[in-house]
């Protein structure tokens, strides 16, 4: 999304700025900010109260403990971001603190089988390989088990998907500074780590941390992937040699890799470019559309690709959202819900409301909102009739492929066309969400946050948020993929789809 490079840029200037000066809070202070953010829970949040979780009960007991002595507001911000998390929104969050981080493991970390793999990166050969090929695996750092460690350093995501907690808080293991400091641990300049084998032995060894400069990159396919981050620079959304390279055609597979999901006003040149492939394609035998380590954007893309994959004939309900709100809605959200492309039953023609009716029978959401909190039903409705002009029906099969990182926007492009025909997921769980966030500033913390005002519903009745969508082939990272030395997800596929 092109928020992340603001986010990210603003990070960096907090972090310099908490560097150099701490800042402290007193207890009246947070207890403003504490009322001041609940009072937005209880009229905005669209999760809360919805797993079972009282926020109320942590915010008591966190005033107990202060008592009456200064907080730093490092301490306050990552308390907010341990109870914001508990609430069960993946588009929730705390910015504005900072966390130490100035020493690093000079090792990376990556997933691999529900284990984590500790790598060394080689700088002129950009690839990872093995730390210690003996003892490839991480047990314990300090004494600490793995399995105590993992679960406690990334609060913010503690209810995603499990393999998408894993994969991101396995990464952030590099930057231990900030690690010890999330789980209240003192650190040395040198640390213990147990290593491991498949055949269960051992092997103690210490390591001596490094500074900013001398860090290894952190595990990332993106980084790795050439102008895979082209949407975070405006100077590159429109540039054809960039975006020409996300389409190929080989073996009679078409393939189309999508790493953001880019408005049409501001790329249109990707739109432009994904038309022209299609009719390119529409001799091909299979297609593919890659949206793995896609953080979201907008349903642009989605309603584009609909156009090609939905027969004329068809109408289907992929999507059902509620939006906390006033009733009736006041006409800002009314227009965010439509940039989503979602519409109320009264907004729909006889045709979607007669598909509407037939989806309400079935549909069982996996929680009661409450109609006096929540809006009634919008509803995503892909009409063939509609999205298909001057398109062309695309019968043959589709493949989504997909991965822990498929996130936001991308995620549901994953659902909306999850056991519509000809359409296989493939890959690994996605790391669902879909929010219609707002963002908020405390008053005396200066802390800002975010959270989703919108619950959004699968066909099947699951929230996005906390589950995602399972895939219909499994097919996880080899350790050659890990190593950046081939795309086995990606030519397992091929494979799948030449036999």
């Amino acid at each position: 999304m092109r928020n992340h490079l603001l986010i990210l840029l603003a990070l960096i200037s907090f972090s310099s700025f908490a560097q150099n000066e701490t800042e402290y809070l007193t207890k009246s202070d947070i207890e403003s900010d504490l009322a001041f953010l609940d009072e937005i829970l209880q009229s905005k949040s669209s999760y809360l109260g919805l797993n079972g979780y009282d926020y109320k009960e942590d915010f008591n007991a966190y005033l107990i403990g202060i008592e009456e002595k200064l907080i730093t507001k490092s301490d306050f911000g990552l308390f907010l971001s341990k109870t914001i998390g508990k609430i069960g929104d993946r588009h929730s969050g705390i910015l504005g603190y900072d966390l130490p981080e100035t020493r690093y493991f000079p090792l990376a970390f990556a997933p691999f089988q529900n284990k984590i793999l500790v790598l060394n990166y080689d700088t002129i050969q950009k690839k990872y390989g093995y730390w210690n090929s003996e003892f490839p695996y991480l047990k314990s750092i300090n004494g600490m088990s793995v399995e105590e460690i993992v679960p406690q350093i990334r609060p913010e995501d503690i209810l995603s998907p499990r393999s998408s907690y894993f994969t991101r808080a396995v990464r952030d293991l590099r930057d231990i500074e900030t690690v010890f400091s999330i789980l209240n641990l003192d650190i040395s300049n040198s640390l213990s780590i147990t290593l491991a084998n498949d055949s269960g032995l051992k092997k103690d060894v210490y390591v001596e941390l490094v500074s900013r400069a001398e860090r290894p990159k952190l595990w990332d396919e993106r980084f790795h992937k050439k102008n895979f981050l082209f949407d975070y620079f405006e100077e590159q959304r429109n540039d054809r040699t960039i975006i020409e390279q996300f389409f190929t055609l080989e073996s009679n597979i078409g393939y189309i890799q999508i790493p953001s999901m880019v408005a049409r006003e501001d790329s249109p040149v990707f739109f432009e470019l994904l038309n022209d492939f299609m009719e390119k394609a529409k001799q091909s035998d299979a297609l593919i559309i890659d949206v793995r380590d896609n953080g979201g954007g907008t349903r642009d893309l989605i309603q584009e690709l609909a156009g090609y994959f939905v027969h004329p004939d068809s109408v289907y309900v992929v999507n059902a959202t509620k939006q906390r709100a006033p009733t009736p809605l006041p006409e800002e959200y009314v227009e965010r819900l439509h940039g989503r492309y979602l519409f109320s039953f009264s907004e729909l023609d006889s045709s979607a409301q007669k598909s509407v009716n037939n989806f309400l029978k079935a549909f069982k959401p996996m929680y009661e909102l409450d109609n006096e909190k929540f809006s009634a039903y919008y509803f995503y409705i892909l009409d063939g009739q509609k999205i298909t002009k001057n398109k062309y029906h695309y019968n043959k099969p589709i493949y989504i492929l997909a991965n822990e990182r498929t996130f936001s926007a991308a995620s549901v492009l994953v659902s909306v066309f999850k056991g519509l025909p000809n359409i296989k997921i493939v890959g690994v769980n996605t790391d669902g969400s879909s929010g219609n966030s707002e963002r908020f500033e405390l008053p005396n913390s200066a802390l800002e946050g975010r959270i989703s005002t919108m619950v959004s519903f699968q066909k099947d009745g699951k929230t996005l948020d906390g589950i995602g969508t399972e895939p219909d082939i499994f097919i996880e990272r080899s350790l050659e993929q890990v190593f950046l030395n081939e795309d086995h997800q990606l030519e397992a596929l091929k494979n799948i789809i030449k036999e």
